[in-house]
């Protein structure tokens, strides 16, 4: 039975009475908490009144009251958009186009989106969709509307005769925004980055990725209370993800919270047990509670998994030096540079390089003539071609784990003077 506060509410939004409408909207919510429609018109009433965050709050009450409303994500979307905040708005949008693929108005607003980000040719594109449905649905007056709105924005050159810019383009997705973000803040633009997801705060206290891109953003500010702040906000909001936990427990580490720390990245770990970056993670929290044999021991196993990952080498290296096995660690910065020089990355190049010399001139002066005089032997045995000599020394580090580089180093040139007799 629908509530009379309901049915006078509907009069009233339709009079443009909109106080009068969202106080009848408001007795129904009363009367019945679980009265989706309830929720949506008083959305929409504050939308129309100048209220935009508050129909926000009541279309995200909606939208728990049942997902799977097409119609809800559209309006929270013209209303994300109306408070500047563009990647919950296309979030919005790819999820109500999922729900339904035949509303026309969604991919109308999604061309207008477009428009904004100027990206002509995907705009159009999305207006030619959102007309054809409008004709579908005998809505002449809007098809018209799309069609002016693609006259406007032809160029006067024929677009690409590309037949995949007549199908809708993807939405970006809302991780791919807030990568551009951090991508942003690892570039320098770290201030910009900040001011971009406080907005979007603003306009949506309940974005959980914004929460946990701006702990990630104060990470590199070195504010890490207000890190952990925003990464608990992401928690308490059930954003379930690894990255939450694991710079979590980064953030823990630096301040002093070790234990804290390894319980987040083990956490992480659980969720995500092949990804490397958590290995390095926890592998530098023992570092920093000086236990250097774990932290080899992860670094190893992030090694194992990917080869050419050259941050666990690095680690790996500083892990070794501070034990004063220098000539491991002399070996994993020469594979960290020898990666990052392929990844033509000279700023992180440069960085191991400086490690690699300060480790070099560290190192006892007949330590190092052994070293160097045994590699120059080797070097002549096997032709001049390191890599054959570099796959003979891993075959033995795999069986006999654990000696000094030089050892190594000997135990293949005996072995090829062996061969050789």
């Amino acid at each position: 039975m629908t509530s009379e506060f309901y049915t006078r509410g509907l009069e009233k939004a339709k009079q443009e009475n909109y106080v009068g409408a969202i106080e009848e909207f408001s007795q129904a919510i009363q009367e019945n908490p679980y009265f989706i429609n309830a929720y949506v018109e008083r959305g929409l009433a504050y939308y129309h009144s100048g209220e935009t965050l508050k129909s926000v709050f009541d279309y995200n009450e909606a939208i728990k009251l049942d997902g799977e409303n097409s119609k809800v994500y559209y309006l929270r979307a013209l209303a994300k958009l109306d408070l500047k905040n563009l990647p919950g708005c296309l979030e919005d949008v790819e999820k109500a186009i999922e729900l339904n693929l035949r509303n026309a108005s969604v991919y109308d607003l999604l061309g207008t989106v477009k428009r904004k980000q100027g990206n002509i040719i995907d705009a159009i594109a999305n207006f030619k969709k959102a007309a054809e449905l409008y004709i579908q649905e005998k809505d002449k007056d809007n098809a018209q509307k799309c069609l002016d709105n693609i006259k406007k924005l032809q160029p006067k050159s024929p677009l690409p005769t590309n037949p995949e810019i007549q199908k809708p383009v993807q939405v970006i997705s809302t991780q791919d925004y807030f990568r551009q973000l951090l991508d942003k803040a690892e570039n320098g633009d770290t201030q910009a980055a900040l001011d971009d997801l406080n907005w979007i705060l603003t306009a949506d206290p309940q974005d959980v990725y914004a929460y946990c891109c701006r702990g990630v953003v104060y990470s590199k500010l070195e504010k890490y209370r207000d890190a952990v702040s925003d990464f608990n906000q992401a928690i308490k909001l059930e954003f379930k993800d690894a990255i939450v936990y694991r710079n979590r427990g980064k953030a823990r580490s630096f301040l002093g919270d070790y234990q804290g720390a390894l319980a987040d990245i083990n956490q992480a770990l659980g969720m995500q047990p092949q990804d490397i970056l958590i290995y390095i993670a926890r592998g530098n929290v023992y570092q920093e509670m000086g236990n250097y044999l774990a932290a080899i021991q992860d670094y190893s196993q992030a090694i194992n998994i990917n080869p050419d990952h050259p941050l666990a080498y690095y680690h790996r290296g500083i892990a070794h030096a501070r034990l004063e096995e220098m000539s491991n660690a002399v070996t994993d910065y020469q594979k960290a540079a020898s990666i990052y020089c392929e990844q033509e990355d000279w700023k992180n190049h440069q960085q191991v390089l400086n490690s690699l010399q300060k480790i070099q001139s560290s190192l006892p002066e007949t330590t190092k003539a052994t070293y160097n005089l045994l590699r120059q032997r080797l070097l002549r045995m096997v032709g001049g071609h390191w890599e054959i000599a570099e796959r003979l020394i891993t075959q033995k580090k795999d069986f006999l784990p654990g000696m000094q580089e030089e050892w190594y180093l000997q135990k293949v040139i005996d072995d090829l003077e062996r061969d050789r007799r």
